[in-house]
Order: structure tokens, then sequence, then C-alpha cells
């Protein structure tokens, strides 16, 4: 790892823990709630803790004077879920273009086990090489998905991390497979920081339980997009977040010290 992205990794995290809210949806779910005035939105996550917020390219001019010091992410490829394969992912960016919008890192997602996932993987390396041209990190969006996959299978999912890093990643985020137990080898199968996906919210207390259980396996963070800004308070969710990922709270602290309303 070269100086230049060692140092924009930095940016990204506090002290190798990590607590990123992803915020390009709008290409895949189009301006849902929390999106349409994402000034706001990314002002009160990054208030809240966030250590950085990601977005796509076109979205940069709408970041910078609202994330409060943060680390910033443009992500590089994209679907929409009217189209007729949301798995299928193209390419929306280059490393240039990051640069360009102010990144101190790219991002990719792809799907391991899906019907595209040569060209995915085709394209992630051909990303790595040109960002290291640069010294930017790149994040690595490994998923467990496709016809014949289970995305919560720690098998398919400690494969998908370690896929990641063998095409030169930097930082991988990936499904959470449940619990704590099953989810240690997918952290195990790579010396990469591993971030959880956040997914559909499911709860205060069962979003939190899911990042302790995480970091209790050895995972180095989050990167939660709707849990956290399509939250009532998205700056309370992201500090209860960031209590967990750089505090080693538990959920229930984190939940009470946060200020959000204990669940039922």
């Amino acid at each position: 790892m070269t100086t230049g992205t060692a140092a924009r990794l930095d940016r990204l995290g506090t002290d190798g823990r990590y607590v990123v809210v992803p915020m390009d949806h709008g290409i895949t779910l189009g301006p849902v709630e929390g999106l349409v005035d994402i000034e706001s939105t990314i002002d009160a996550v990054t208030r809240g803790g966030a250590d950085a917020v990601l977005t796509q390219k076109g979205i940069a001019p709408r970041v910078h004077d609202s994330k409060n010091g943060a680390g910033y992410v443009v992500h590089l490829n994209g679907s929409t879920v009217i189209g007729p394969d949301a798995n299928d992912k193209r390419s929306t960016g280059s490393v240039k273009a990051a640069i360009r919008a102010g990144a101190d890192a790219v991002s990719f997602h792809i799907n391991v086990g899906s019907t595209h996932e040569r060209e995915q993987i085709e394209e992630l390396a051909e990303l790595t090489d040109e960002a290291a041209e640069y010294g930017l990190p790149v994040l690595a969006m490994t998923y467990a998905r496709g016809p014949d996959v289970d995305g919560d299978d720690p098998e398919a999912l400690a494969h998908a991390v370690r896929l990641g890093e063998e095409l030169g990643a930097d930082l991988i985020k990936t499904g959470y497979s449940g619990d704590s137990e099953s989810f240690e080898p997918v952290c195990a199968a790579t010396r990469l920081p591993v971030l959880i996906a956040g997914g559909s919210p499911d709860g205060d207390l069962e979003s939190l339980r899911a990042v302790r259980g995480a970091m209790d396996a050895g995972a180095a963070g989050v990167s939660m997009g709707r849990t956290v800004f399509q939250h009532d308070d998205p700056e309370t969710m992201a500090r209860a977040v960031s209590l967990v990922v750089h505090e080693d709270a538990d959920a229930e602290d984190a939940l009470e010290r946060s200020g959000l309303a204990v669940e039922a």
C-alpha cells in the first residue's frame, strides 16, 4: 500500500474502524426518503459520527459542504430495480472522475455467483489497478448473490470477501450471516478490514445487535445505508452505530446512550 493510499484510507475511518453511510441508492431505488434533501441527511449522519459517506459522482457538489470533514467515497457502478436485472451492475464512472469529484476513495459492487460475475471480476480487477496508480483506496462491495447462492451462507460470504482481496481491494463490504459465530470465518477469510452491509431496516435494536455481532466476529465496522439515512433520526442512529463500532458499546447500551427510544 502506498503512502497516499494509506493516508486516504485514514480519512475513511478512525483507528482502523469504519462507519460508512452509503447513499448511492438514488440510481437503484430513485429519490427515496432520506435522499431528496441529501444535504441535510449527510449533515445529520456525519454530525452523528459517520466517518465517511458514499454517493455516485453526480451528487458530489451536494456532498462537500455538508459532510463536516468526513471522508468521501464515490461509487462506480450501478443498476435499477425497474430494469431487467438488478444484479447487472454497470460502470457509472472512473477513477479520474472520482478524483475530479473530490473522492478519498472509490467503491465497486460485485455479485459473486451471479450471471454477471465474470464481467464484474474483470472490471474490479481493472479498477484496483487504476486506483493504485493514483493512491486511491478501493472499497469492494462483494456480495454473495445469484440464482443458486444463499446470500447469508458463511461459506459463500467468505468466498466473496476473499475474492475482493485477491483482486486488490483495500476494504471489503459484504452481507452479514446473522450471528457472530457464523461470521467469524468470513472475517478470517481475508486480512482486509471487513464491513457489514445494513440491508433493509429491521428495528434499531436488531440493527445494533447485528453490528455488535459482526464486531465481535472480527469485523472492522459497517457500511450501512437505509438503516441510517432512512431512520426517523439519522443523526442519532449514526451516533448509536458509532458507539458500537468505535467505543465497543453493546447494542442496548448504544441505544440508551445515543438517546434512541428503547424498543418494547
